[in-house]
């Protein structure tokens, strides 16, 4: 099972390392992507697992449905519009320096499942990841999201995340809610050893995309039941030309 949560922290979101402060006793959440509660030993089938958890990732928001919550769509106030677009040209100027995807490597960046074919990839700072844990810093994006063409990638966004014991308001704080939407993978059944099969296909029964969406349907069925998996997470796409583009929610969703 450690394999699986190590390349599931790797990917974007993704969890690194447990943290504490005097703040929280309970325990922090991770960084990123959160699968720090799940139980299991070390197997073949952890990589194949992620790997599944990972394509579930990339179906659009309608197909997720109970497996996805989106922060709501507040009004605006006065300064929302020049907060977010602060936010924007920092990413921007970060997309330029990280045009050169061999920049972001040198620099601490790492692939996500590099050999699997995905629409986009997530290259991940684990430092940066552990940063956006206790402050945010728009020039320390936690992913920064490519294309591949060929054997070359192309930088088309950043992405940004917040733990899940967040609240709208504190994410308010970061990114104005009337500007962006953010999102966490919630209804999680891991599935049983020997069956991680059935988180992939077109109408897998585990994963971000199975029928499972409650704790008693996945007890039942032999899985582990995680009401929330990974952390808070945005992504943005600062080259594009205005704030519906920039902060598309269809986008973040079917990438």
């Amino acid at each position: 099972m450690k394999t699986l949560l190590t390349l599931l922290c790797i990917a974007g979101a993704f969890c690194f390392a447990q943290q504490n402060s005097s703040h929280d006793m309970k325990g922090m959440d991770m960084p990123g992507h959160d699968m720090s509660q799940m139980s299991g030993q070390d197997s073949a089938e952890d990589s194949d697992a992620s790997a599944h958890a990972m394509h579930s990732m990339e179906g659009h928001h309608m197909e997720m449905g109970a497996h996805m919550k989106m922060t709501a769509l507040r009004g605006s106030k006065p300064g929302d519009v020049e907060k977010a677009k602060q936010v924007a040209e920092t990413a921007r100027g970060i997309m330029e320096k990280y045009k050169d995807y061999h920049v972001a490597l040198n620099e601490g960046f790492q692939i996500f499942h590099p050999e699997a074919v995905q629409k986009q990839y997530h290259f991940t700072n684990r430092r940066y990841a552990m940063e956006a844990a206790f402050r945010f810093n728009p020039e320390h994006p936690t992913s920064l999201l490519y294309e591949k063409s060929g054997d070359d990638y192309r930088l088309v966004g950043v992405m940004y995340t917040a733990p899940k014991r967040f609240t709208e308001d504190d994410l308010n704080e970061r990114i104005p809610l009337s500007i962006a939407q953010w999102h966490e993978h919630v209804n999680f059944c891991k599935a049983p050893q020997g069956r991680r099969q059935e988180m992939a296909g077109p109408n897998p029964k585990f994963g971000l995309r199975g029928s499972i969406t409650t704790q008693a349907e996945c007890e039942s069925s032999g899985g582990e039941f995680h009401p929330v998996i990974f952390n808070w997470m945005v992504h943005l796409y600062p080259l594009e030309k205005d704030a519906a583009q920039i902060w598309s929610v269809d986008r973040q969703h079917a990438d």
